[in-house]
């Protein structure tokens, strides 16, 4: 038995090369197919991508239009006034545009304490550091009240991550939510002052501080993370760079650094480094006599029994 094949069960000529058409049709066929499917995903591709840009610009746009909300409350000065036993003056929030309004003036022989600063601010550290506890004793004592004007102007110089703005967003955060915290915030965060050039302290941190100082979290944690004062901030350090300084009884026609301090009205132009004896000096020459006489209100004695 052979296993040859017979001529007539073999394919002619004619019908390889038509086997060979039909099989390069289909091949062909395949091609297409695979080269529309491929032209789909890429089209589908850039459509995505695209829509991803124009939501980026979006949002990027929303941002740079969006309308500055209204002020923090307790700063309708810009700034928050911090009065015996460290508690805060109340006031309105100052509405968006709106021009900010000099705090009611103190009672006769309480001294008036403002001071314009950058929480990145090298020398506004050193001035805390140095004055910070008298400011409290004078405060505590109902002696004088401070008025605390925190703005924006160091931005750019903590490595990409706008400290000097997030941190001055937080001191807004916790005057408008929690003000009778304010204090003990402000000091805080001062004595965790970064260096300029450095990140600084993260929102976390910033969180964190605002928790130890007292303040309530379910509204200032919130507040700290989404900037909610940012373009308050923004506006503040602008008015400060321009003036006038809402500070009753003085034209200040903005500022030329920080920190900017006021006593009753008249700038301490300090020197440099800062020496407590001389800003108490100059808070008692600022005062006149009647503070000088009585620095501090007289506690009634308690009976012996």
């Amino acid at each position: 038995m052979s296993d040859q094949r017979s001529a007539s069960a073999r394919p002619s000529k004619n019908e390889r090369r038509a086997e060979a058409r039909e099989k390069a049709r289909q091949l062909r066929q395949e091609h297409l197919k695979k080269e529309k499917r491929s032209r789909l995903l890429l089209q589908g591709g850039v459509a995505l991508a695209a829509v991803a840009i124009v939501a980026i610009i979006a949002l990027v746009l929303v941002n740079s239009v969006r309308p500055a909300g209204p002020g923090p409350r307790n700063m309708a000065s810009d700034g928050i006034r911090i009065a015996e036993g460290f508690v805060a003056v109340p006031t309105a929030a100052l509405p968006a545009g709106d021009r900010p309004v000099a705090s009611a003036p103190n009672a006769d022989g309480v001294v008036d304490i403002q001071i314009v600063l950058d929480y990145l601010c090298p020398i506004c550290g050193e001035f805390e550091e140095t004055n910070g506890e008298f400011i409290a004793t004078l405060i505590e004592s109902g002696a004088a009240t401070v008025e605390y004007r925190p703005i924006a102007i160091l931005t750019s110089r903590s490595a990409g991550t706008e400290y000097s703005l997030r941190a001055a967003n937080a001191a807004a955060c916790v005057a408008n939510s929690s003000p009778d915290s304010f204090f003990a915030f402000n000091a805080a965060l001062f004595a965790e002052q970064p260096e300029e050039g450095t990140p600084g302290l993260d929102d976390a941190r910033l969180v964190e501080l605002a928790d130890e100082a007292g303040a309530t979290m379910s509204l200032v944690e919130p507040c700290i993370a989404e900037r909610g004062f940012e373009s308050w901030v923004k506006a503040a350090t602008e008015r400060a760079r321009t003036g006038p300084l809402a500070i009753r009884g003085v034209e200040v026609e903005g500022i030329e650094g920080t920190p900017s301090i006021f006593v009753n009205g008249q700038l301490f132009e300090y020197r440099y480094p800062f020496d407590q004896g001389e800003f108490a000096q100059f808070v008692l020459q600022a005062a006149g006599d009647e503070f000088s006489t009585n620095p501090t209100p007289t506690p009634t004695p308690t009976p012996t029994p």
